[in-house]
């Protein structure tokens, strides 16, 4: 007994040292759970849009995905070194775009910590819940579209995972995926429950969208939080509703 009460010390005490460090572990952590909606659905490819260096993809990866990974990146620094964890691997390509409602090109507000980058305008509640995403300067960018990438890359959208972390911008990367939407098996948005970025779309509205395009709300994984922590942010994965 006094030895089961030393491993539970132990672990309350690791617990207890990595919160005081802002890191949160679980018996079923999110990548995990990921993982099993992929493997479930048979899904062979994941199109990482808003993919910054490789965090996702690279996360997939370490949970068991063998499958295509296409990542979009639209900064040129953060391409550079996604482009050099993509080499490593078969199946993962890099390619330095934005993505959006339509092919063109825009111009994104670039932030001190890269991954608050986003085609809109930073909010003053977004700066005070992460002190480091200042808006550092701007860089104009190409845009392509869901719809677009599903074409050209012939991917069979049904087999298919989208997860967009484009700080914002989802409304318009759902809006150029046009009635691909309809047939992808599952899809990743960031969520905010109060305004981060200017004119975006928030948790209620994204859920409904989804909701209406045949996706149910499967997986939530809790963001960034203010000061007084409320939950501001968090990632919500949508599978396709099932007959």
């Amino acid at each position: 007994m006094r030895g089961g009460n030393a491993v539970e010390n132990a672990k309350l005490g690791l617990r207890l040292s990595l919160h005081r460090a802002g890191i949160s572990i679980g018996s079923d952590p999110y990548v995990n759970r990921v993982a099993r909606l992929l493997d479930h659905r048979g899904i062979t490819t994941v199109l990482d849009v808003g993919a910054n260096v490789g965090q996702f993809a690279r996360m997939i990866r370490g949970a068991g995905f063998t499958g295509d990974i296409l990542s979009f990146e639209p900064l040129s620094d953060a391409h550079r070194r996604l482009g050099r964890r993509s080499r490593r691997d078969d199946r993962w390509q890099a390619f330095n775009l934005a993505v959006g409602a339509e092919r063109g090109h825009s111009t994104i507000h670039v932030s001190d910590n890269s991954y608050s980058s986003s085609l809109l305008a930073m909010t003053d509640r977004h700066l005070q819940a992460a002190p480091g995403s200042e808006i550092v300067g701007h860089q104009d960018v190409e845009v392509t579209t869901v719809a677009q990438i599903v074409d050209d890359a012939g991917i069979d959208p049904r087999r298919t995972f989208l997860k967009v972390d484009t700080q914002g911008f989802e409304r318009a990367v759902i809006a150029g995926a046009g009635p691909v939407i309809d047939e992808l098996a599952a899809v990743q948005l960031e969520l905010s429950f109060v305004e981060l970025y200017e004119g975006q779309e928030l948790f209620d509205e994204g859920v409904e969208t989804m909701r209406k395009h045949g996706l149910d709300l499967w997986i939530i994984e809790p963001g960034i939080s203010d000061v007084d922590g409320r939950l501001l942010q968090c990632d919500g994965l949508f599978a396709r509703r099932e007959s």
